[in-house]
């Protein structure tokens, strides 16, 4: 528990007590169920019911979820820190005066029954459904407090003094140990009841008085069901036939509905009790049903477009993806520029000339340098330049451009004289 920090004490029972803390990592607030019993091991932690069962539930949106299990290994403390709810139900409905609306109740009473239907199909029963673990954030419902938790596939007996007196099953007061996930189906039709009355229905100060505040209201049970009971319990016990005062006297402003539903869940036979899978097609429920169906079908219209538009992007991202490649890796041809000139000698096309045509051919005369290599002198002047006659071959030349030769003359340039190093 080094990592939080405790503000405030929300309330303690037999075996613990909840606290509400604040985390020293993210700052937000949890709380804090700090276990009185001590633990001398992580392996015994591990093996904890509570533990385990809220491992494997809290997946679900109306079960309470488990954030982290601290355990202190000096003095063997262990705490769960989980989701910081608002309110129990209790709290919810505690000095009250006006009851809540139907539409509110049946919210409640319809998560109530998801949660049941999903722990059961799991493979547990709760054993201490209340007003006091069912727990509420604004129209969330959430089921809390799974310390009395049980196996479904467990042997019988179980634990006799189990679950609150007040929404404890016929079944778990009449026999040594011999009930089922049952018994959660009635005390959640005793919490329906407290919901809807703002007061609960049998409120017995100890087991006889318990039995007898059942009897009050619902009638002793026929023949069979009680000698179904007494085959499990080794003290004997009959009881007077008694007719009750029935529930829809109790609270006459509810819908016939809510009154058949109610009778479901608190059928005195364990076996001919309703289910949570069965109460949540009651007809109690169907304008829940249907909204959560619509909202079901929009929710995947709106997946199946979402996904369409991703199958289309990424389609389009990849031919985009495809197109830039190609370009890449492909080479366009250049464009001649205009009047371009090749940089290597091009060679013309032969003409055919028809006929018989002369061809001539030139000789290649040589030509020789008319500035012969000689040193410059030292004072600077430059060599006289010599008169150059052709040499070639046909050396003569017709007499006529002979006579019209202009005789060459002799010039001396100046001599250029040498300055600071330069001429």
């Amino acid at each position: 528990m080094d990592h939080y920090r405790l503000v405030t004490k929300i309330g303690e029972g037999t075996f613990s007590e909840v606290w509400k803390v604040q985390s020293l990592k993210d700052a937000n607030y949890y709380a804090c169920k700090k276990m009185k019993q001590h633990v001398e091991s992580i392996e015994q932690v591990n093996n904890l019911r509570e533990i385990q069962a809220m491992r494997r539930l809290s997946l679900h949106p109306n079960i309470l979820q488990l954030h982290e299990v601290a355990y202190d290994k000096k003095n063997g403390s262990i705490a769960l820190v989980c989701e910081l709810m608002d309110m129990n139900v209790y709290e919810l409905i505690r000095g009250r005066r006006n009851p809540l609306p139907d539409s509110k109740i049946k919210n409640f009473m319809y998560q109530l029954c998801k949660s049941l239907d999903y722990m059961h199909r799991n493979g547990i029963f709760h054993r201490d459904v209340k007003p006091e673990n069912i727990l509420i954030k604004q129209n969330l419902l959430k089921l809390a407090d799974f310390g009395s938790c049980r196996s479904m596939f467990s042997k019988h007996p179980y634990t006799e003094y189990i679950s609150t007196r007040w929404y404890r099953a016929p079944e778990c007061l009449l026999t040594d140990g011999y009930y089922g996930f049952k018994m959660d189906i009635w005390s959640a039709g005793c919490v329906f009841y407290e919901i809807t009355s703002l007061h609960p229905l049998f409120p017995g100060s100890n087991e006889v008085d318990q039995i007898a505040k059942i009897h009050d209201v619902v009638g002793t049970p026929k023949g069979d069901i009680l000698r179904k009971f007494k085959q499990t319990r080794a003290m004997n016990f009959d009881f007077p036939p008694k007719k009750g005062t029935g529930i829809p006297c109790l609270v006459p402003h509810i819908s016939n509905d809510s009154i058949s539903l109610m009778l479901a869940m608190m059928e005195y036979d364990p076996d001919k009790r309703i289910t949570a899978k069965q109460a949540l097609q009651h007809p109690y429920f169907r304008d829940l049903r249907m909204a959560e169906k619509q909202a079901a079908n929009l929710q995947r219209t709106v997946r199946g477009f979402e996904d369409e538009n991703n199958v289309a992007q990424g389609v389009m991202h990849n031919l985009w993806r495809i197109h830039k490649g190609r370009r890449r890796h492909q080479k366009y041809p250049q464009q001649p520029a205009r009047c371009q000139v090749p940089t290597y000698p091009l060679e013309l096309p032969k003409l055919n000339v028809s006929g018989t045509t002369k061809i001539c051919t030139y000789p290649n005369h040589t030509v020789k340098t008319v500035f012969p290599t000689v040193p410059v002198s030292e004072n600077g002047t430059l060599p006289q330049v010599q008169p150059v006659q052709f040499i070639g071959k046909n050396s003569k030349q017709p007499r006529h451009r002979e006579q019209s030769k202009p005789t060459m003359q002799h010039y001396s340039l100046p001599s250029i004289e040498k300055k600071g190093g330069r001429y």
